[in-house]
Order: structure tokens, then C-alpha cells, then sequence
């Protein structure tokens, strides 16, 4: 077998074998495959496109080419749950407790964040004592007991996927459906889960701006899972404005308490009950979503879930304390209204923009090497179709270090536009992809 021959294949329009894929993946991770043939092939993949057959082979390749945790351990259908991120995506710090309340296992790997704010890891590490350093057996030992527990995604998982997705970086090949879907399930798939929901974001604020690729990349990735043999079901939400109101890290911890208290945004918490519904579906665990979503509105409103979270936290050295009281999280050391001169409707507001606000303040990290204030970010007081007057403040900034503040105020007031007529919010989820097909809601 021949890289060359592989290349030309693919170069060609020509499917690809299980042999061939497993040959690619195998040679690239160890070093044999150059990068200049691996780039000839992502590109070729880029312009030929790879078969529903072909992505599942190369993901389940990637998934095998580094360490696979082992959940067999774990009682129950384990679900996991992946969003392809946006701004101010606060939805894994309810999802986990709130299913696992309701009696489904959740066994969460997560990253940290590049970009607008922290990942799971970093929102969690604003909790005072909150730690991911559980051993595999700690890890299955906790989801047993407390029904969730989350730990770090390792460099040994999927380490093909670490390696690709660089070359792929910095030769203008990230945005090809099989190699976004691929990249995504061979991690979802090495974490061992039963069944995974996916969060896919469409808009200004996510990965995928157009509605239709966002469709394309959530049947992919099903159709990878169903190949795997993984119950995979894919939602379509907007990112056409920031989700909820708070963009930084212990300021979505904030929101999140407040959200299984049922006193979060609107929009936030219907999120979370439609993807967690889709959860208890996904795992047997509730025959239709209408049904789901009623076991988490109750999870909700008795404060079961609450209490999960507050013993989640406990259980990985969290201090508890910050359910009742969350001004023992990380604060900023000054909080700066945001006004707009000027008086309307809000008609659209830039969310990449917002959340790259947030990163300036100290939010994210613009590189690998960016060191995250866990305190600081931005509060939503107005969304799309709300009204606005002259001097009123559309957001709070919380701020340590006040080196970019003016240049901050002037892009996110720039962030908003406003109209002078009564405009519709946006549509929170389009559509949900599942084994059965396309279901389409606007």
C-alpha cells in the first residue's frame, strides 16, 4: 500500500477502503506519512469530499489511535453531550447535573477554552477547590455514585485528531464537513459514551455561519455515530446572539446556578431542557421529548438538580458554598456600565464580536499561552428585541485590568444595532437530526 496511490484515489473522486483509512491514519500518527502527503490528502478530501462510510472509518481510525476510556463499568445507557461552542455557551454546567438527576449517567470529558471564553474546565475552576484530577477508576467510581463527574480530555486522546487538525490549520483545510465531523466524534467516541447529543451552532457567534452547513455537519456527524453504532442526535441552535446574558467564567457559573434555580434567562434555560430532553431520549430513558422535558422541569422545580450540582461540586472539591452564596466566586474589580447615545429596538447584535469583547478583557485566550482572569466578562442587559433608551445601559462590563477597556466600550456599543421598530428575537433551535432524518422547525 502506497500513499501516493491513496492520494490519487481520493484526488480522483474515488472512495477510500477501511484498510486504506486505517493505513493513512496509522502511518500519519506514528511519523511515516510526511506532512506534505497528509496535506495532499486533506486537500483532496477537501475538494472530493469522503462518503457517509468513509468519514465513520477515519473517525473510528482517530478514535482508536491514542487511549479509549473504558465506562463499561458505569450503570446505564452513559450519554455525552458536545456544542461546537459560541458565545456565552453556558449549557454543560446545567446539562450535567440536571440529566444526572434524573437518573441518566453523564461521564463528561471536556477541554479548555481558545477563544471568547474558557472551556468547561475553566468555567469550573472558577468553583474555589474544584479539581479534575480524578483517576479513570475515580472518574467511573464518581458517575456511579453522584451520577456525573467530569475530567480533563488528555493529549492521548485521539492524538490523530491533535495532529491533523493542526496541518489541516495552516493549509486552509479546516472547513470540510468529513473532516470537522471526524475530528469531533473520534474524541466523542474515545470517551467511551453510549449516546451523544450534539449542540450545533449556527450564526454570526458560531464555527458554522450558514444554517444549511450546520444542518450538513450535524448529519454527518449522526451518520458517523449510527455508523459506530453510538445513539447520536444533533440539534440545531441559533448563535445569532449570545446565549443567555453572562460571557466569562465564573460569571457562567453565576448564570448556571441561577438557571437550575429556575431564575436564568429565558432562552438559556429552554436550551437546556430541549438538549437535555434529547439526552433521555437518546439513552431509552424517556420514550419522546415531550415526556423528557416534563422529568426535567420537575428535576427543576423540586430542586433535585440544584442539589446534584451542589453535590458534584463537593464531590471533586468544589466548595459548595457558591450555590448559596456566588459572590464567593471570583469578582472583578470594577463593574463598567456600557450606553449607547442613541434610542431603538435592538435589530441584531454582532455576537463574534461580543464575545471577542470578553477575550480582550481577559475572558479567553487569544493564544495556547493566554493566561484566563476567571473573574472578569460581560453581562447582557439587552438582547434582540429589546427596547433601548438613550443613557440606558445595554451591558456591564466586569473588569481587572482596564488596558483595553475604551477600546472594549467602543466595540461592543458598535456590536449593537438598533432599529426603530419592534423586532422578533431570532428562532432558538431550527432542527434536530437523529437516525430518523431531518426534522426541520422554521
Amino acid at each position: 500500500m502506497r500513499m501516493y496511490d491513496i492520494i490519487h484515489k481520493k484526488r480522483d473522486g474515488e472512495s477510500l477502503s477501511k484498510q486504506e483509512i486505517a493505513y493513512v491514519v496509522k502511518g500519519f500518527t506514528e511519523g511515516t506519512i510526511p506532512d506534505y502527503q497528509m496535506s495532499a490528502l486533506a486537500m483532496a478530501i477537501y475538494f472530493r469530499g469522503m462518503s457517509p462510510e468513509e468519514t465513520a472509518e477515519l473517525t473510528l481510525s482517530m478514535a482508536q489511535s491514542g487511549d479509549q476510556i473504558d465506562l463499561s463499568e458505569i450503570a446505564g445507557n452513559k450519554v455525552d453531550k458536545h456544542s461546537t461552542g459560541g458565545v456565552g455557551d453556558t449549557t454543560t454546567l446545567v446539562l450535567l447535573p440536571l440529566v444526572a438527576s434524573v437518573g441518566v449517567p453523564v461521564a463528561k470529558l471536556s477541554g479548555r477554552g481558545l477563544g471568547h471564553t474558557g472551556g468547561t474546565i475553566d468555567k469550573l475552576e472558577a468553583i474555589p477547590g474544584f479539581s479534575i484530577e480524578l483517576s479513570e477508576s475515580q472518574f467511573v467510581d464518581h458517575v456511579n455514585r453522584y451520577g456525573c463527574a467530569l475530567i480533563g480530555q488528555t493529549g492521548t486522546i485521539a492524538p490523530a485528531d491533535k495532529k491533523l487538525y493542526a496541518l489541516r490549520d495552516v493549509t486552509a483545510t479546516v472547513d470540510s464537513i468529513p473532516l470537522i465531523a471526524s475530528s469531533i466524534m473520534s474524541k466523542k467516541i474515545a470517551s467511551g459514551a453510549d449516546s451523544i447529543v450534539l449542540d450545533v451552532k449556527t450564526g454570526d457567534g458560531a464555527f458554522m455561519k450558514t444554517l444549511e452547513g450546520s444542518f450538513d455537519l450535524a448529519k454527518a456527524m449522526v451518520d458517523i455515530g449510527t455508523n459506530i453504532g453510538r445513539n447520536t442526535i444533533g440539534v440545531i441552535s441559533s448563535m445569532d446572539q449570545p446565549l443567555g446574558l453572562a460571557i466569562g467564567n465564573a460569571l457562567e457559573v453565576k448564570e448556571a446556578i441561577d438557571t437550575l434555580r429556575l431564575e436564568g434567562p429565558a432562552d438559556l434555560t429552554e436550551l437546556c431542557l430541549l438538549l437535555g430532553s434529547y439526552m433521555l431520549v437518546a439513552t431509552g430513558h424517556a420514550a419522546d421529548a415531550a415526556a423528557a422535558k416534563q422529568m426535567l422541569k420537575d428535576s427543576l422545580e423540586s430542586g433535585k438538580a440544584l442539589e446534584t450540582f451542589r453535590r458534584f461540586l463537593e464531590a471533586q472539591g468544589g466548595n459548595p458554598a457558591v450555590v448559596d452564596d456566588p459572590s464567593l466566586l471570583p469578582q472583578a474589580k470594577r463593574h463598567v456600565p456600557v450606553v449607547l447615545d442613541r434610542s431603538g429596538y435592538v435589530a441584531s447584535i454582532h455576537a463574534e464580536e461580543v464575545g471577542t469583547c470578553a477575550m480582550l478583557l481577559g475572558a479567553g485566550r487569544e493564544t495556547k499561552e493566554s493566561e484566563i482572569d476567571l473573574a472578569v466578562g460581560i453581562v447582557l442587559h439587552k438582547k434582540i428585541g429589546d427596547q433601548v433608551a438613550a443613557g440606558e445601559p445595554i451591558a456591564t462590563l466586569h473588569v481587572s485590568d482596564e488596558r483595553k477597556l475604551s477600546e472594549v466600550i467602543a466595540r461592543l456599543q458598535a456590536a449593537y444595532v438598533l432599529t426603530d421598530h419592534a423586532q422578533q428575537a431570532p428562532a432558538l433551535v431550527y432542527g434536530v437530526v437523529s437516525r430518523s432524518g431531518v426534522e426541520r422547525f422554521c
